[in-house]
C-alpha cells in the first residue's frame, strides 16, 4: 500500500444529500447545498443511462464553485467523467483501481461500520470517512446493527485525522445530536428526496449544520 494520501476534501462537509440523480444533484446545488452524492443503483438503469447521470452529475458541480460532488459505486465512469470524487464501500476494496483513482486526483469517501473497519480504511489514507448506520434504516437491507449516538462518539476520534460523515436513518430532527458527537458531516437521504418541501428541507439542513 502506497504512503500516499488521497487528496483532502476542499471544504467542510456539513449537510450531505444522498440522491439517486444528477436532476437532484443540480437541484440541492442551487438551493446551497455545496456536498452532495450521486447514488444510483446498477439495477435501476442501463450502463449507458448510468454513464449520463455520473456525467451531467460532475457537470453540474464544475458549475459552482466550492462543490463537493461524489460518485457513489461506479469508479470507472466518475474517474472518466473527471469526477471530483468518489464513495465506496467496504467490498469496493477489493475490487476497485485505488491506485488508478489516487494518481487521477479524486477525493475518495469510505464507509465504515465497526472499529475494524476503520482501521482498513485507515490504510488506504482516504479523504474522509462515514460511519453509520447511526439508526436504522428502512432504504437499505444492513447487515450492521445501529451504530447510535454514544457508539459514534466514541468511534469518531479512530477515524482522526480524516475528516467523519455520519449516516443512516438521520432526520432533520435527528441532525444536531448527530452533529454533536463531534464529527464533521451528517449524510442524508429521505430527509430531503421524501421531504414534503425539499428546497426548504435542504435549506434547514444546510443551516442546522453551520448552527453547531
Amino acid at each position: 500500500m502506497t504512503s500516499t494520501p488521497f487528496a483532502p476534501l476542499t471544504g467542510p462537509i456539513g449537510f450531505y444529500p444522498v440522491v439517486p440523480d444528477a436532476a437532484w444533484v443540480q437541484r440541492l446545488l442551487g438551493w446551497g447545498v455545496r456536498t452532495v452524492q450521486l447514488r444510483i443503483k446498477a439495477a435501476d438503469h442501463t450502463p449507458a443511462a448510468i454513464a449520463l447521470q455520473v456525467r451531467a452529475a460532475v457537470e453540474a458541480g464544475r458549475k459552482v464553485p466550492g462543490t463537493q460532488v461524489f460518485i457513489n459505486d461506479h469508479w470507472q465512469l466518475a474517474l472518466a467523467a473527471g469526477a471530483y470524487g468518489v464513495h465506496l464501500g467496504q467490498e469496493d476494496l477489493d475490487t476497485a483501481d485505488i491506485e488508478a483513482l489516487r494518481s487521477a486526483g479524486l477525493r475518495l469517501g469510505l464507509s465504515t461500520h465497526t472499529p475494524a473497519e476503520l482501521a482498513r480504511a485507515h490504510a488506504v489514507q482516504p479523504s474522509y470517512l462515514a460511519i453509520g448506520p447511526i439508526y436504522p434504516t428502512t432504504l437499505k437491507v444492513m447487515p450492521y446493527e445501529p451504530v447510535g449516538l454514544a457508539q459514534l462518539k466514541e468511534w469518531a476520534p479512530q477515524a482522526a485525522p480524516y475528516p467523519v460523515v455520519a449516516i443512516g436513518g438521520i432526520s432533520l430532527e435527528r441532525l444536531p445530536g448527530v452533529l454533536a458527537c463531534g464529527i464533521d458531516g451528517v449524510a442524508v437521504v429521505s430527509a430531503v428526496t421524501l421531504a414534503a418541501e425539499p428546497e426548504q428541507a435542504a435549506r434547514q439542513g444546510i443551516a442546522l449544520a453551520k448552527r453547531r
